[in-house]
């Protein structure tokens, strides 16, 4: 038999063993579309919300300065000041501690005191709400001494962002690409467990016994989780888009090469694994190692610059690190084939290649044989 025969067979033969398994149904398609619709909730949820805080004010001595800061507090569109209204110092400390509001402000007491305190709740003094108020009161501290001292201000920033893609870009679209990169690397990592289980059984020893090639009976397990991949792509990408308003500006050529590049190269890692793994649990193990080092240091939820320093080495290492901005490239910025594109198609075919010829060469050598 030809080995495009032994392909075509072996290929069918993984199609039917997957169909038949209800477990690999749950874990290729349904598990990442439940992490996804979870984390879409979680991260990106309350992207289109604007920053709202509440706050006590507390006037203890009325006076022209203070009322003058009261006035301008109320101006402030991010700031609602509960009951509309100054209270007493014990009222506002009380509803920090029951966390009514998010923090207090203690007008001065005269116009020559020129303090205003800022009392928060000890549990979210590190809290990113709480920075935030205190920014935001800092920078209208410097403003309100500007006007008091009559200066007009020199300079000011004006904001803006520009993007490589089309339309406006949000959170959730990058999110929806780390979702689809980390779901794509974990249905390869794990995808090889039947062959543990065929080596457990047996029926691996019996398979080398006949002219079949061990490299093209991995290799079509592959090709067999390569078509997961697709529905896996198409699925999360529409309950994204259509499920948490996502939008997706695709540079299709690039996308389809990327995305073969990549669902080969973590399947090539999930046939590396099986190959020196003996048992289930080891083998778990090993890709649950490798799948949780991936998820959270490869720029799937938040950016790698901001890892520590030390860590960001290890990243640049990482296979899903560099599939995810090739997503991100080709799916939220309609990039097309540019130079940092080509790096990443490069790493990702140069960890499938690697993987696959050790796992095809471990399981031809004698040593690995004979525990079969």
């Amino acid at each position: 038999m030809n080995y495009q025969k032994q392909f075509t067979h072996m290929f069918l033969a993984h199609l039917k063993m997957t169909f038949r398994e209800k477990q690999a149904w749950f874990w290729g398609i349904f598990f990442p579309v439940i992490l996804m619709v979870l984390f879409m909730f979680i991260f990106a949820g309350g992207t289109n919300r604007e920053f709202q805080a509440d706050i006590a004010v507390v006037d203890p001595s009325p006076n022209e300065a203070s009322q003058m800061l009261l006035e301008q507090i109320r101006q402030l569109p991010v700031f609602t000041i509960e009951s509309g209204e100054p209270v007493n110092r014990e009222q506002a400390e009380q509803w920090i501690k029951d966390k009514k509001v998010d923090a207090a402000l203690i007008l001065p007491e005269s116009a020559e005191a020129g303090t205003v305190q800022l009392i928060v709740n000890k549990e979210n003094e590190q809290s990113a709400v709480t920075q935030a108020i205190a920014g935001i009161v800092e920078q209208f501290i410097q403003q309100a001494n500007l006007a008091a001292a009559g200066v007009q201000p020199a300079y000011s920033l004006q904001f803006s962002a520009v993007t490589s893609g089309s339309g406006e870009l949000e959170y959730r679209d990058f999110l929806l690409t780390g979702m689809i990169a980390l779901a794509i690397a974990q249905s390869g990592l794990f995808g090889m467990s039947d062959m543990v289980e065929m080596r457990r059984k047996g029926l691996l020893k019996r398979l080398r016994m006949t002219p079949a090639r061990m490299g093209l009976y991995g290799l079509s397990d592959m090709i067999n989780r390569l078509v997961f991949c697709v529905i896996q792509i198409v699925l999360l990408s529409a309950i994204g888009v259509f499920g948490f308003g996502a939008n997706v500006h695709i540079h299709l050529g690039g996308l389809i090469v990327l995305f073969l590049a990549g669902a080969l190269a973590f399947a090539a890692m999930g046939y590396f694994i099986s190959s020196f793994s003996k048992t289930m649990e080891a083998y778990m193990g090993v890709a649950n190692i490798a799948s949780f080092l991936m998820m959270f240091l490869s720029g799937v939820f938040i950016p790698v610059e901001t890892l520590p320093d030390w860590l960001q080495p290890v990243a640049d290492v990482l296979p899903l690190t560099y599939f995810v901005d090739g997503l991100r490239t080709t799916m939220v910025y309609a990039s097309g084939f540019s130079s940092s594109y080509w790096m990443e198609l490069g790493v990702l075919a140069g960890w499938g290649v690697i993987t696959y010829i050790i796992g095809s060469f471990l399981y031809k050598s004698k040593s690995i044989a004979a525990t079969r």
